[in-house]
């Protein structure tokens, strides 16, 4: 019996030994050198979707006095987003396992250089996904411009990062709720369109119309300005909705050929809504129309093929038309660069059609396991319900503590002076 208990013992340490050692030879998770490549040039994209794109895409939109203050807040908004992201922000929305929000392991990203995420270092993951926490609070600007506060923006846009953005992204792309529930979001129909209209509505809510709302208001003191930031958002999406296949391959492809179609679609749909409805197209409307089309297929790139697109720009176009003139014109809330209802109800309608398109009977990619349209619209439905609220919520109690501590509404005089020139005593032109 002695016998037998050794040898038992010394196989065992012997298969210990041998399990010990193969461990130590099976090689560390490496980064793939063409995904990294791929996400690095998306990243690279999507910053440039903000600066310049949405700056000059907004900028040509209003008044000359107030153009330089529009640039303004979004390199202000750049530089505040980005350390904000490494200081908590990126912690939040990827490191955990809580249902709700994440937790602070990654506060200040302390495993950098190892650190791999699927196939990509993590430092490149990191910088991927904080330009898309750039650009979603830059987003709001559209709502409040030629009458705000520089210090509210700073303030409303870094606690919204912390408060709204970091949060939903969590639930959705973090590993939270919304994505134990199936909800999809490729890229950034909830995360990023559906927080930033909600919340552009309650800004302009709570902050009020610009003076002489809706009538005495003047047109875009630079549309070729709107004109070639549009083409820079346009450009940028490639790498918004392309790169979140974190991946250099045929999901990328798909989605940066659903994303251009939608975005052609939705021009030529809004140019022909003008003509038929004003007797002429614009410029500005074609391009609010591309803008309208890259919003409504941002959720749904990844999952649906290139008629998809199609679909998704037409309708894209023909909802978001209609939802200016209601916003605009029967809710009379000046919601200035038609943010909620270009970016907001885009992105909520392409997150409740993917539901549809995404079917492998019209060329998608299909559903999860257990999902089917019924289902996939169910939860699609929940996703957007509960993102809108919070998103609602959480910016009025963000924009009352701005209220309360530095103030929301420029005054008068610096209103009819421009920003330009009171709040950062400059000018966008010299005369």
């Amino acid at each position: 019996m002695g016998r037998t208990k050794v040898l038992a013992v010394t196989a065992f340490v012997t298969a210990l030994a041998g399990a010990t050692a193969a461990q130590a030879q099976t090689p560390a998770p490496a980064a793939d050198p063409a995904n990294t490549a791929w996400i690095l040039a998306a990243t690279a994209l999507v910053l440039f979707m903000t600066l310049p794109g949405l700056a000059l895409f907004y900028a040509g939109l209003v008044r000359a006095k107030n153009a330089l203050s529009v640039m303004m807040h979004c390199v202000a908004i750049a530089c505040l987003a980005s350390v904000l992201w490494l200081m908590g922000g990126y912690s939040l929305a990827f490191s955990g396992t809580g249902a709700l929000i994440g937790d602070l392991a990654k506060f200040g990203l302390p495993n950098a250089r190892a650190g791999v995420v699927g196939t990509l270092p993590e430092t490149v993951f990191f910088a991927f996904q904080m330009t898309f926490a750039i650009i979603t609070p830059a987003l709001i600007v559209g709502a409040y411009v030629e009458r705000i506060r520089f210090g509210a923006v700073m303030m409303f846009s870094g606690l919204w990062l912390l408060l709204v953005y970091a949060p939903v992204c969590h639930w959705i792309w973090g590993g939270g709720w919304l994505a134990q529930m199936k909800v999809i979001d490729y890229a950034g129909g909830l995360v990023v369109h559906a927080t930033a209209g909600a919340s552009s509505l309650v800004a302009v809510a709570m902050l009020g119309p610009r003076d002489g709302y809706p009538k005495d208001l003047h047109p875009p003191h630079n549309p070729g300005m709107t004109m070639m930031g549009a083409g820079m958002l346009w450009v940028g999406w490639y790498g918004f909705n392309g790169g979140s296949a974190l991946a250099a391959d045929a999901a990328a492809g798909s989605a940066l050929a659903a994303t251009h179609l939608s975005a052609a679609t939705a021009g030529l749909v809004w140019a022909i809504i003008e003509k038929l409805k004003f007797g002429r197209s614009s410029m500005i409307g074609v391009v609010t129309g591309v803008v309208a089309g890259l919003a409504t297929v941002t959720p749904a790139s990844g999952f649906v093929g290139p008629v998809g697109g199609v679909v998704l720009g037409a309708l894209g176009s023909l909802v978001c038309f209609k939802a200016v003139d209601i916003v605009k014109h029967r809710l009379k809330l000046d919601d200035s660069l038609d943010v909620f209802a270009v970016h907001g109800v885009g992105g909520l309608l392409g997150t409740l059609l993917v539901a549809g398109l995404a079917s492998t009977a019209l060329g998608g990619a299909g559903y999860a396991e257990g999902m089917d349209a019924g289902r996939q619209l169910g939860v699609q439905a929940l996703g957007a319900l509960v993102v809108c609220a919070w998103s609602a919520a959480a910016s009025a109690v963000i924009l009352l503590v701005c209220k309360v501590t530095v103030g929301l509404r420029a005054g008068p005089e610096a209103i009819e002076d421009g920003l330009d020139m009171s709040s950062h005593g400059e000018r966008a032109y010299q005369t």
